[in-house]
């Protein structure tokens, strides 16, 4: 089967073999379909553009025509006024049909695959939260025995970046623009208890974690990402490393378009450690693509 998870900044492709659980092939682009978003409420053309672009690159490097195909996409499609006329031709352009889910919905799949990953790596952790840093929306999700406690912000690395144009102003908004996660992981943890462990997945910690392990974005191997532990001390050095960086290796470093988006990920990645109260975190790349794939194959 194939699963498709059109984020706010990156199309993910995976086709799946349900039988015996194997990663078939994978397909990812950047596609900022949140660009321009926080100015207009609106997806615009060039990146509807590029969204279809990319859908019909993945078909030619994997065959759809024989698979089952389950493809949804999340916040910046949940909050574009044009969302209903953008899936229209997403649809008939390519044949794919989108559906738009709730912030609970993907905060479950995205769980969904961690876990099987985490399973994978033999992590044991009978709590921890898991973190999503997306384009235009980060979603919090704290696992427990018996319960998940989940909630989606609007707030995504294409999004800020966008809103606050350089660095400074983005490090010096985001105490208030991440005030409701602040009080969501104090209102979590004094319910329920501090969690045991930090987990991330999305671009930009598997992006800093592969520039930890000397990758580039043309060399990235997820294998080798999943399980990458992080320390918030390696943030700031990992993010001036990046910013020391011509403009040409940076783009070759971490892919074409995403340095500025991946510099304005860090500086959220490393408020969250603040909020959560971690010094450190587990890396891996699976997330709701996966966990997608996995509730289909049931």
């Amino acid at each position: 089967m194939i699963a498709i998870d059109l984020g706010s900044n990156t199309l993910r492709v995976l086709r799946y073999d349900c039988a015996t659980g194997e990663h078939l092939g994978e397909y990812e682009k950047v596609v900022k379909t949140a660009d321009g978003l926080a100015q207009h409420g609106t997806i615009g053309e060039e990146a509807i553009a590029r969204v279809i672009s990319a859908i019909q690159e993945a078909q030619e490097v994997m065959d759809f025509s024989s698979a089952r195909v389950k493809a949804v996409t999340t916040e910046a499609l949940r909050r574009a006024a044009n969302a209903e006329e953008v899936l229209s031709r997403i649809k008939r352009e390519t044949g794919i049909a989108f559906e738009v889910i709730s912030g609970d919905t993907e905060a479950r799949l995205t769980l969904m695959g961690a876990k099987h990953r985490l399973s994978k790596l033999h992590y044991a952790s009978d709590t921890f939260v898991l973190i999503d840093i997306g384009g235009g929306s980060t979603e919090l999700i704290f696992h427990y025995p018996d319960e998940m406690i989940a909630k989606s912000f609007p707030v995504g690395i294409v999004t800020i970046a966008q809103t606050y144009k350089d660095l400074e102003n983005i490090e010096n908004a985001l105490p208030e623009v991440m005030l409701d996660m602040q009080m969501f992981c104090a209102e979590v943890y004094a319910t329920r208890g501090k969690v045991h462990s930090f987990v991330a997945t999305s671009g930009t910690p598997t992006t800093v974690s592969a520039m930890k392990l000397g990758q580039t974005y043309a060399t990235y191997d997820a294998s080798k990402i999943n399980g990458t532990v992080l320390q918030v001390s390696e943030l700031d050095f990992f993010l001036k490393k990046l910013l020391s960086l011509p403009f040409d290796e940076r783009e070759r470093a971490v892919g074409t378009g995403r340095s500025d988006l991946i510099a304005a990920g860090i500086l959220i990645y490393k408020h969250l450690y603040k909020l959560l109260a971690f010094e450190s975190c587990v890396v891996i790349d699976d997330g709701l693509r996966e966990g997608l794939a996995l509730e289909a194959c049931k």
